[in-house]
C-alpha cells in the first residue's frame, strides 16, 4: 500500500511554467525524517504532505534540504489536489493547519486565493558580501523573519541577476528576495527567489516572498492590489492583496501527474 502523489505547477496557468509542487497525500501524521527522505528524492523546492484532521487538514512543507514553516506555491497545489480529487467539495474553504498557523485557500472563479500572514521587512544595514554575490549594488535592504528583501534599480536587474550561489547560501537568511519596479504591462513589481542554504538554489515562484512583497511595494506605490511577475525561467504570476496583518495571494494552477508513491 502506498500514498498518493501529485505534482502541480502553481501561479501559472501554461504546463511546464511557474512552480511545480509535490503533494503526498497522508492517512495522518507521519515521520519527519522520512518526510525528508520523500521531498529529497523528488527534488521539488517544496513537497508538501497533507492529512485530514477532525476539522480541516493538516499541512506540512519539505525542501529537498530542510522543513520551512511557509510556502505559499505547495499550499496552493494542495488545495487544488483536495478540490480536484474530491476529498474537499469544490467552492468550499480549505482550512490548513501549519507551523504558520491557520491557513486557508478559496476558489475565486479560475483563481485559488490563499490567505496568508503578511510577513514586512524593517529595513536594515548593508549587509556584509550582499553586493559582491549579486554582482550590483542594492537600493534598499530590508529582513523579515525569514528572508532578506532586496530591491534593485531596474527589472533588468533583477531579471538578468546571475548571483554568486555559494556567496547567498553563506548569508544570514533563509532566502534572499531581489525584486524591481516593473516594465511589464499590467505588472507592478518583478522579483526572484534565491535559497541555496535550504537547497533551493532558486525557486521558480514563491508564494511566501510574496508576503513580504506585497506589503512592500503597496507602501512605495500606494496601492493595495498588486500583480507581481518572478522572472526565473519558469517564470509566474502572483496577485497580492493587502489587507492589514494578512494577505491575499492569487493564481493559477495545472495538473502535472498523479501517481503513487510506493515506499
Amino acid at each position: 500500500m502506498g500514498h498518493e502523489l501529485h505534482v502541480v505547477d502553481a501561479f501559472t496557468g501554461f504546463p511546464f511554467r511557474g512552480n511545480p509542487a509535490a503533494v503526498c497525500i497522508l492517512d495522518g501524521p507521519a515521520d519527519p525524517g522520512w518526510m525528508q527522505q520523500v521531498a529529497a528524492e523528488l527534488k521539488h523546492s517544496e513537497t508538501a504532505f497533507v492529512h485530514p484532521r477532525t476539522s480541516g487538514w493538516n499541512l506540512r512543507w519539505f525542501t529537498p534540504a530542510q522543513e520551512v514553516e511557509l510556502c505559499g506555491h505547495a499550499t496552493l497545489a494542495t488545495a487544488f489536489v483536495l478540490w480536484k480529487t474530491g476529498r474537499v467539495q469544490q467552492g468550499s474553504p480549505v482550512s490548513f493547519e501549519t507551523l504558520s498557523g491557520i491557513l486557508v485557500a478559496r476558489q475565486d472563479g479560475a483563481w485559488i486565493n490563499l490567505d496568508f500572514p503578511a510577513e514586512p521587512a524593517h529595513a536594515i544595514p548593508p549587509v556584509a558580501g550582499l553586493e559582491q554575490a549579486l554582482g550590483t549594488v542594492p537600493v534598499f535592504t530590508g529582513k523579515n523573519r525569514f528572508d532578506l528583501l532586496v530591491e534593485l534599480p531596474t527589472a533588468s536587474d533583477v531579471c538578468d541577476c546571475e548571483p554568486d550561489m555559494a556567496a547567498l547560501a553563506a548569508l544570514p537568511a533563509r532566502g534572499i528576495m531581489v525584486t524591481a519596479a516593473s516594465d511589464l504591462p499590467d505588472v507592478d513589481f518583478v522579483s526572484r527567489f534565491f535559497a541555496p542554504s535550504a537547497g533551493v538554489p532558486e525557486d521558480p515562484v514563491t508564494g511566501s516572498a510574496h508576503c513580504c512583497l506585497g506589503p512592500y511595494w503597496g507602501a512605495k506605490l500606494g496601492k493595495t492590489e498588486l500583480a507581481g511577475f518572478q522572472c526565473s525561467a519558469r517564470g509566474g504570476s502572483v496577485k497580492v492583496t493587502l489587507a492589514g496583518d494578512r494577505v491575499i495571494l492569487g493564481g493559477h494552477a495545472v495538473d502535472i501527474f498523479s501517481g503513487l508513491l510506493h515506499v
